[in-house]
C-alpha cells in the first residue's frame, strides 16, 4: 500500500480553562521540509516536535501548528513596571509641552511602550505537556489516516494506467508477426524498381531480410518491460515508502517502451507505443505525490 504526501489531520483537547489544538498539513516534496508554529511557552519541546515528525512524516513540505486558547475565566497574571512607566510619561509630558501638545493620553501611550507590563514567565508543566502530546498523537493518526486514503486512490489510478501499458504490450505481439511479410514486400519491390538492377541473388536476399529483421526484434524489450512492470506492482504492495523506489521503475519501463518504438518500424505498433508513453508520464505525475 502506498501513502500520499499529501496530508490533513487535526486534533483538539479542552483541558477546562485552556483548549489546546494541533494541526498537521503536507504537500509534496523530495525531502522533508518541517514548518513549527508554536506558542512561546512549548518553544523548549520543538527538538522533540520536529524529531517526532522526522520518523512518522519522513517527507514532505510539512506546516505543524500548536494553539492554546483560554477557555475558562483565569487571566494570565501580570504586572506593571512602575518606575519605568513613570519616566517613559515624564518623557513623553516633557516633549509633550515643548511642542504644546495635549498631554490627556500621555499615560495610555506609556502603557504600551515596551517592558512596561510584564507577564510572569510561563514554562510547561509535565501534566500539560502529557495533554498536548496526547493532542499530538490524535492530530498525527487523523493526518497518517488521510496519507492513506489519499494513496489508495493515487494507487487505484496508477495501476489502472500500468494495465493499460501491459494491455497495449500484447497488442504489440499482435501486430509484430505482421511486419515481416510487409518488410519483405516492400524490399523486393524496392528492388524491382530500382535502376540498372537485373537479377537479385535470392540466397543473398534472404540472408540480409534476416540480418535486417533481427536488428528490429524486441523479444529481450518485451520481456523486461513485463519483468518491470511485475516488480512496479510487487513493489505497490510493500509496506514501507516506496514512491521514491517506484520512480526509478518507471525510468527503466520507459527505457524499453522507447527501444520498442525505435525498432518497431510499423504505424500500428507505433500508436501502441505512444500510448504506453502516454500512460507512462501520467503515471510519473502522480508518483511525485507518492510518499
Amino acid at each position: 500500500m502506498i501513502k500520499s504526501m499529501t496530508g490533513y489531520g487535526i486534533a483538539s483537547f479542552d483541558a477546562g480553562g485552556t483548549k489546546y489544538t494541533v494541526e498537521i498539513k503536507s504537500l509534496n516534496s523530495k525531502f522533508l521540509e518541517l514548518s513549527l508554529r508554536l506558542p512561546k511557552i512549548f518553544s523548549e519541546k520543538e527538538f522533540q516536535l520536529r524529531n517526532d515528525c522526522s520518523k512518522q512524516i519522513e517527507r514532505g513540505k510539512v506546516n505543524l501548528s500548536i494553539n492554546t486558547e483560554q477557555t475558562g475565566s483565569a487571566v494570565k497574571a501580570a504586572g506593571i513596571d512602575k518606575e519605568l512607566l513613570k519616566h517613559y510619561y515624564e518623557q513623553l509630558k516633557a516633549v509633550s509641552n515643548e511642542l504644546n501638545e495635549p498631554t490627556g493620553n500621555l499615560l495610555q501611550l506609556a502603557l504600551g511602550l515596551p517592558e512596561v507590563i510584564k507577564y510572569d514567565e510561563e514554562t510547561v508543566s509535565e501534566d500539560e505537556w502529557k495533554i498536548v502530546e496526547k493532542t499530538f498523537g490524535q492530530a498525527m493518526a487523523d493526518f497518517q489516516q488521510f496519507r492513506k486514503d489519499e494513496g489508495a486512490v493515487l494507487e487505484k489510478d496508477i495501476k489502472m494506467r500500468i494495465g493499460i501499458i501491459q494491455q497495449n504490450l500484447k497488442n504489440i505481439e499482435v501486430e509484430e508477426p505482421k511486419r515481416v511479410p510487409l518488410i519483405r514486400e516492400r524490399l523486393n519491390q524496392f528492388l524491382t524498381e530500382a535502376d540498372g538492377v537485373s537479377n537479385i541473388d535470392q540466397n543473398r536476399f534472404e540472408q540480409e531480410l534476416i540480418y535486417y529483421i533481427d536488428k528490429l526484434d524486441i523479444t529481450e524489450e518485451k520481456t523486461r518491460l513485463r519483468s518491470h512492470c511485475d516488480y512496479f506492482f510487487a513493489t505497490l504492495k510493500e509496506a514501507d515508502a516506496n514512491g521514491k523506489k517506484l520512480g526509478f521503475i518507471t525510468q527503466e519501463i520507459g527505457r524499453e517502451i522507447n527501444t520498442i518504438g525505435s525498432k518497431a518500424n510499423d504505424a500500428a505498433m507505433q500508436q501502441l507505443v505512444v500510448g504506453m508513453k502516454e500512460e507512462l508520464e501520467k503515471i510519473k505525475e502522480q508518483l511525485l505525490n507518492v510518499l
